[in-house]
């Protein structure tokens, strides 16, 4: 039996994979943002500034390659990992 394609997908079905998607989602953000949390420690304790524009031009740049690749809106990705780093930026300061 071949895997079902979404256009074979009842509405209900096509909910559910969006609630998974969504899920996954959340995931991934809570393990970047721990990681960030762990690269906060780490400028602390080396004495280095809680920001790195050239890091986050990097991230940006990272952000804009993997939206084409997948056929995905550049700026929308873009604006999603600006918000991403805004955050995180957010938690660093107000932790030190």
């Amino acid at each position: 039996m071949s895997e079902r394609t979404p256009d074979d997908m009842t509405l209900d079905e096509l909910r559910e994979e969006i609630q998974q998607i969504d899920q996954e989602l959340v995931e991934l953000i809570a393990q970047r943002t721990y990681v960030a949390d762990t690269i906060a420690d780490v400028k602390e304790e080396q004495g280095l500034p809680t920001t790195d524009e050239a890091q986050e031009q990097a991230v940006m740049d990272r952000a804009g390659e993997n939206a084409e690749r997948f056929d995905v809106d550049s700026n929308l990705v873009k604006a999603i990992f600006r918000l991403l780093i805004e955050l995180n930026k957010v938690e660093q300061r107000e932790s030190r």
